[in-house]
């Protein structure tokens, strides 16, 4: 089905296609239409949590969790929402998102845009139970980057009790300044914080650029380590691939595939669980990212140009042999 709707799809602009397919799902989330649970094909336990599954949804998706049941039904084992920040606010101007079909893959300057903690945790009180669920958050775009620690605390502690588990993303590209905060005096400060009001001690996982210097990477990783960090989420988008014509922004899908398994390969060094993310349109990929050393692997791009049938396939590529 996927193969008749995608070209309407792709004849509308890709911010107009994603609403149209959310009002339509959401009409029929409203009829129970999707019901089911993800499939218990290849279980694992990570950080004390059951996962159906190792493959999820990423973030950026379904920033404001709007259809949590829509991805247990399609069978995602976890779900990634955000990225939160403690107020709404609208992100970056349109156009903001774009296709690059030649490449299967997608450029964002989205900058956040959700609908701020307080009206997402109202919403996550419906969640599947059957879904696993990590919140993404980060700070609002007004707010000082030395007064980061505090945003990222309160979307902390208004959505606490619905999180499986939390990914702290300081590695978009579209939020101005946010990528200074991978320094380690930035990441104590933040993580420290957090930790300080995690009384369930829930797993906190750092989500990273693919454009960081190696020996920043390793620095930041010992960090991590120092501060109890549960994982990585390997990675954001990267801006080392441009398209001039399109402006600024993160570039995700296909290209992002080398850079995606170099964050791998350097953070695996550091014996943390890893979600692999980026780049991943076949279920080779999906092999190739948990053969080299992640423990979960998470769609989006691939999502888009290949529809569920990448998960179905995926799924079946994860059966025990």
């Amino acid at each position: 089905m996927w193969d008749w709707l995608r070209p309407s799809l792709f004849a509308l602009p890709p911010e107009r296609a994603h609403r149209l397919v959310f009002t339509v799902a959401k009409l029929l989330d409203k009829i129970g239409f999707w019901h089911k649970g993800p499939p218990q094909i290849a279980p694992i336990e990570v950080w004390g949590l059951h996962f159906a599954h190792p493959i999820g949804l990423a973030a950026g998706l379904d920033k404001n969790a709007e259809l949590l049941h829509l991805w247990a039904h399609l069978g995602f084992a976890f779900v990634e929402v955000g990225t939160v920040t403690p107020r709404p606010q609208p992100g970056n101007p349109r156009p903001r998102l774009f296709r690059i079909p030649q490449d299967h893959a997608l450029l964002n300057r989205m900058g956040f845009n959700n609908d701020g903690a307080i009206a997402i945790a109202r919403r996550l009180e419906k969640r599947p139970t059957a879904l696993r669920l990590g919140i993404n958050i980060g700070k609002n775009k007004a707010t000082p980057l030395e007064e980061a620690h505090k945003d990222y605390l309160t979307a902390f502690q208004i959505l606490y009790e619905y999180g499986d588990f939390f990914v702290i993303n300081v590695s978009s590209p579209n939020t101005p300044g946010l990528r200074t905060l991978q320094n380690p005096e930035d990441l104590k400060r933040i993580i420290g914080t957090l930790q300080e009001h995690n009384p369930q001690a829930k797993p906190l996982l750092l989500k990273l650029s693919p454009d960081l210097a190696e020996a920043d990477l390793r620095t930041i990783g010992h960090t991590a380590r120092e501060m109890k960090i549960a994982g990585f989420v390997a990675g954001n988008t990267t801006t080392q691939i441009s398209y001039p014509s399109l402006g600024p922004g993160g570039v995700s899908g296909r290209p992002l595939r080398p850079f995606r398994q170099k964050l791998i390969q350097t953070l695996k060094g550091f014996g943390l669980p890893i979600i692999g993310s980026g780049g991943i349109l076949t279920p080779a990929d999906i092999t190739e990212v948990l053969t080299s050393g992640a423990t979960l692997v998470e769609l989006y791009t691939g999502l888009i140009y290949r529809g569920p049938a990448l998960l179905r396939e995926g799924m079946r590529g994860v059966l025990p042999h």
